[in-house]
């Protein structure tokens, strides 16, 4: 896996970790809007916190992703996996 590879591969493991980290902690204002009852975006959003804890866990999961790319471990090309040479 060269260096764009695994640059493409942690941007779509980051986008896909921060949408799932997103809502967590989330909390809605106290007083929604008097006349739509529309409560908006969230109090505190933490948002620091949550790019810093979608940094980490996308690393964590990048880093075990390229271990088993390179592992060669699961591989098309050869093993039980391996397309049959018609």
């Amino acid at each position: 896996m060269n260096w764009f590879n695994a640059l493409v591969l942690f941007v779509i493991i980051w986008w896909t970790v921060l949408f799932a980290v997103l809502p967590l902690g989330t909390t809605p204002i106290a007083a929604p809007d008097r006349t739509s009852g529309w409560r908006g975006a969230p109090a505190q959003p933490r948002l620091v916190r949550k790019l810093v804890t979608t940094t980490i866990v996308s690393l964590l999961l990048w880093a075990l992703c390229a271990a088993v790319i390179t592992s060669g471990w699961l591989s098309f090309r050869h093993g039980a996996l391996a397309v049959p040479n018609d």
